[in-house]
């Protein structure tokens, strides 16, 4: 169970960029390979430029690494135990 953040303490991520991370780091696991920009685009309901800038945003702030030019390429940064649980 992960642990609580002191209260006092500002969260790392958005609540949606929370979600992102959780999703990402969950497809991989059960799929054997991250989801392509549109399977988040679909999980999410959004629109791909939305699902693109929240992906730059997270490589940017150190959360996601990536390999630019490469299909399918993101890994997740941040221990498992420390994301939320997917909704």
């Amino acid at each position: 169970m992960p642990t609580a953040q002191p209260p006092s303490s500002p969260p790392r991520w958005t609540d949606r960029q929370g979600q992102y991370l959780a999703f990402i780091y969950d497809y991989t696991k059960v799929n054997r390979q991250p989801p392509a920009e549109t399977d988040i685009a679909r999980f999410f309901g959004l629109a791909p430029p939305s699902v693109h800038r929240m992906i730059v945003e997270l490589v940017e702030r150190g959360y996601l690494a990536r390999t630019p030019g490469a299909a399918r390429s993101l890994r997740v940064l941040v221990p498992r135990a420390e994301l939320p649980e997917l909704e």
